[in-house]
């Protein structure tokens, strides 16, 4: 028995935001059916056909759903919403700006007929303020939250290489569903969850909000290396392998330089006692390493690094990724059916196995439709008249 078994998630969802949260539901054994057009379905389907003939983006947020195809402004279509919703536990949505208001699911006029249910509304900037009917799209959301301005190098910004304010978002809206539920089970009463990626990205800027308080210089931008911390970020070796190494105190560079740059007498050179002072000589101690670094190879400086207790991890491809000694090790990965084949997937961190986790099919674009209106009392009589109005 998984935590969530027995629970129905209705959603309205597309992109990565909702379909994130809902699909970790769905990992933890919530029944999450996904409401989706007729034509063309959740947006994300469309972005490319890179797994194995699935869309990454879909293929990654939508394991162990059904899908339901509803024209939900159609009247008809509508109705067969309606009664699915009143069946659920949770709904959540990221639709457009008081569209699902205007369909009657609000947590106002769903809370009225069954308090128990749980809304999540997932937006760009929230319900109110002066941004409320912006368009909000991760990469804008990054450049409002900061996040652009201090990510990328001294000469230009750069974005996250995921959809971290999308992911933000997601993460929020599991969590408060999951705070939801317990609370639920306290007061019999559900909740709306309300949840603005702006306000979740703001969350994840972290110390550089609060490095630059009171009007204070922002961290520089600096690449992949620590804008205040130093030696702290990508090294190269001699054969072209790189390495991401950190040294936070004194007592480790002083091992830095004994055992990883083998020069004794830089440990305690003035220039570099204290995190402040190697900052303000970075480029001198940039140099030293790579004069140190290129008679040697990666295997080499890793080894060096282990031995002196220096925090390191190289900087691995995707492809690496996929064949990473740890994860194989642990047994990490498993597989779940897609539209035409398989794909691997990574159990979930904090479940002990596959086991633990529900890891079902993505489906296909309406797999579930007969299935689930024929729950709902709908004869094949009137699934066909619903096909025929174009409302499924």
């Amino acid at each position: 028995m998984l935590p969530l078994d027995g629970l129905l998630v209705v959603s309205l969802e597309h992109a990565i935001a909702a379909p994130l949260a809902t699909r970790h539901l769905a990992d933890l054994g919530a029944r999450v059916i996904k409401i989706e057009r007729p034509e063309g379905g959740d947006f994300a389907r469309a972005y490319d056909q890179r797994a194995r003939g699935v869309a990454s983006h879909f293929a990654w947020c939508n394991r162990s759903k059904e899908s339901l195809t509803l024209d939900v402004k159609h009247p008809q279509a509508n109705a067969a919403l309606m009664k699915l919703v009143a069946k659920a536990d949770v709904l959540v949505q990221n639709l457009a700006p008081g569209a699902a208001a205007r369909l009657g699911l609000s947590y106002e006029a769903l809370s009225a007929r069954d308090p128990r249910i749980i809304v999540c509304d997932i937006s760009g900037y929230g319900d109110s303020g002066p941004y409320v009917e912006k368009k909000a799209y991760d990469l804008l959301i990054q450049a409002e939250s900061g996040f652009l301005s201090i990510t990328g190098t001294a000469d230009a910004p750069a974005k996250a290489g995921n959809s971290i304010a999308d992911i933000s978002a997601g993460m929020y809206a599991y969590s408060g569903i999951l705070a939801a539920l317990l609370e639920r089970g306290r007061t019999g009463r559900g909740r709306r969850v309300d949840i603005a990626l702006l306000e979740s990205m703001t969350e994840w800027m972290g110390y550089p909000l609060y490095f630059g308080l009171d009007g204070a210089s922002p961290p520089p931008r600096s690449g992949a290396a620590h804008a205040t911390i130093y030696p702290y970020g990508p090294f190269t070796a001699g054969d072209g392998g790189s390495v991401l190494l950190g040294v936070q105190n004194d007592r480790e560079w002083k091992l830095f330089a004994r055992v990883v740059l083998q020069q004794p007498e830089l440990a305690d050179d003035a220039r570099f006692a204290g995190n402040a002072q190697r900052v303000a000589h970075r480029e001198q101690i940039d140099e030293i390493a790579t004069a140190a670094f290129k008679d040697i190879g990666i295997g080499e400086l890793v080894r060096r690094l282990d031995e002196a207790g220096i925090a390191n991890g190289r900087i691995n491809d995707v492809h690496e990724v996929w064949n990473h000694p740890q994860l194989a090790a642990r047994g990490r990965w498993d597989r779940v059916p897609i539209p035409g084949g398989e794909i691997p997937v990574l159990i979930p961190p904090g479940r002990r196995d596959a086991d633990d986790v529900r890891l079902g099919p993505v489906p296909a674009l309406g797999a579930h439709t007969r299935a689930i209106l024929q729950e709902l009392a709908y004869s094949d009589a009137d699934i066909a008249d619903l096909r025929a109005a174009k409302a499924i």
